[in-house]
């Protein structure tokens, strides 16, 4: 939503927030809202790459490598259909309220995400761990040691990267609530 039309929304509702107060707040849902949509980039295009695979290789006959893969998928498709619901009833609330409202809304919102990034993300690494580690067996027989210790090296510094990131992005949200509070 662009700033000068949430502004007169807001103008219109009367004068609850201040004009720098209500441009943090859009400033921090934006940052944060490209932040989402970067996510969900990431994890589609993972989901594209192991569903194109399944199809290329794994179609042939089902064994504990496709059960893997499922499971790597399943836990992404998860995770982004939780953050496209997150984003939707966001934006959905950003129209309708006013800005008091509004930022009570957000309150409610970021302690909803800490459910998310504390329990539901935790399980959906895990699952793609575990699907993971399902394919090690077939890449250890299929291919020589060397290609087998890059795959397993590449894929823990895979997931090293991913948890960062994942990590960044939750302080990033503790800290747009800590500001939410002290405001």
């Amino acid at each position: 939503m662009e700033n000068n039309l949430l502004n007169e929304l807001w103008d219109n509702q009367g004068l609850d927030i201040s004009k720098p107060e209500a441009l943090d707040i859009i400033s921090k849902a934006k940052k944060q809202r490209q932040g989402q949509y970067i996510g969900i980039a990431v994890m589609a295009t993972t989901v594209l790459v192991l569903i194109a695979y399944i199809i290329y290789v794994g179609m042939k006959r089902w064994n504990d490598f496709n059960l893997g893969l499922t499971l790597m998928i399943s836990s992404l498709l998860f995770r982004i259909i939780i953050e496209f619901m997150s984003l939707h009833v966001k934006e959905k609330k950003l129209i309708s309220l006013d800005s008091k409202t509004y930022r009570n809304y957000l309150k409610l919102h970021y302690k909803r995400r800490f459910y998310i990034h504390f329990v539901v993300t935790p399980l959906c690494f895990l699952v793609y761990i575990f699907g993971m580690s399902k394919l090690f067996p077939y890449f250890k027989s299929y291919f020589s040691e060397s290609v087998y210790t890059y795959f397993l090296i590449s894929g823990i510094l895979s997931i090293l990267f991913i948890s960062g990131i994942v990590i960044k992005g939750i302080i990033e949200e503790l800290r747009y609530f800590k500001d939410l509070n002290n405001n």
